[in-house]
């Protein structure tokens, strides 16, 4: 009698659940790209890097700390959708099926989707080359502040002469 051979171990890559330690796979980090890219396109006319840049994508991942489960089951959702209504992945579409899939997406997972844009947004705009591209300096704000242009202050004048809303405590 011969035994078959021995064969590799089947079933998911990743736990049912997970961690907001794992990293994410390759197909995952593609569609996050790919996301990103949809929601903050490349500007040849500023100089600034798309969303999707990988630079802007690894601070993604990194910042996406306990939303990480939550981020994996997210594009996940976008790969089956991506899956069922075009027979590929999300990062084999073309351009028109991905705004199809994204749209769909946008209307029957709003949380998920606004997960996913501010995530975006908030990694995008710590980006040194964005800051650069918008005329500011790449750095923290403090110490050194920022200088705000002085603005009519008399537009407080109908706000200050309304009566106090507010009972006073003293």
């Amino acid at each position: 009698m011969n035994d078959p051979a021995p064969t590799a171990p089947t079933g998911p890559t990743r736990p049912t659940e997970p961690t907001e330690q794992d990293p994410l796979s390759e197909t995952e980090l593609r569609a996050l790209s790919i996301l990103a890219d949809m929601i903050i396109p490349a500007s040849d006319e500023f100089g600034a890097p798309g969303a999707g840049d990988a630079a802007i994508v690894d601070a993604m991942v990194l910042d996406s700390g306990r939303r990480r489960p939550r981020l994996v089951a997210t594009l996940s959702v976008l790969q089956d959708m991506a899956q069922e209504g075009h027979g590929c992945g999300f990062d084999e579409l073309s351009a028109e099926q991905r705004d199809d899939v994204v749209d769909r997406f946008r209307t029957t997972r709003q949380r998920e989707a606004d997960m996913i844009a501010a995530l975006t947004v908030q990694c995008y705009y710590r980006d040194d080359r964005v800051m650069q591209s918008l005329g500011m300096e790449p750095r923290p704000p403090h110490p050194l502040g920022y200088e705000v242009a002085q603005g009519d202050w008399s537009l407080l004048d109908p706000v200050r002469k309304k009566a106090a809303f507010f009972r006073n405590v003293e």
